[in-house]
């Protein structure tokens, strides 16, 4: 079984996130949207675009977006079975946040299943299985 096949997302806070979103946008070119992220578009070696995105996005430290990790970031994981993977680290001995609302322990969506562990260092990890065909 594969287990992390890409990095879905790429997620921090900022003390002051409207300012911090504004200088990536205007020193770096980021196209940050209302919701305080972009979503970069996967190319081929030639520039052509193919299926998947990467999320980018700051949001709010008071929040709390990344409870109860205390880290100001948080990356998101490619994963093909979000089931098997959570099975798999349970059994390792790893820290799954139980999620009351979801079946099986992962989060199902119109963006696809998430399911999160803790790492070592307390660093919350955010696990994602893709919709079909993305």
């Amino acid at each position: 079984m594969k287990r992390v096949t890409g990095i879905g997302g790429i997620f921090f806070t900022a003390r002051d996130a409207p300012a911090l979103q504004a200088w990536y946008k205007l020193h770096l070119g980021i196209d940050v949207q209302d919701w305080g992220g972009t979503a970069f578009t996967w190319a081929d070696g030639a520039g052509k675009p193919v299926d998947g995105t990467t999320i980018w996005s700051i949001g709010a430290a008071q929040d709390a977006p990344f409870a109860p990790s205390t880290a100001p970031f948080m990356v998101n994981y490619r994963v093909e079975d979000l089931d098997a993977l959570v099975e798999v680290l349970r059994e390792e001995g790893c820290t799954v946040l139980e999620n009351p609302d979801a079946q099986e322990n992962t989060n199902d969506s119109e963006y696809g299943k998430f399911a999160w562990v803790i790492d070592p260092e307390g660093n919350k990890v955010e696990l994602w299985q893709p919709p079909a065909g993305q």
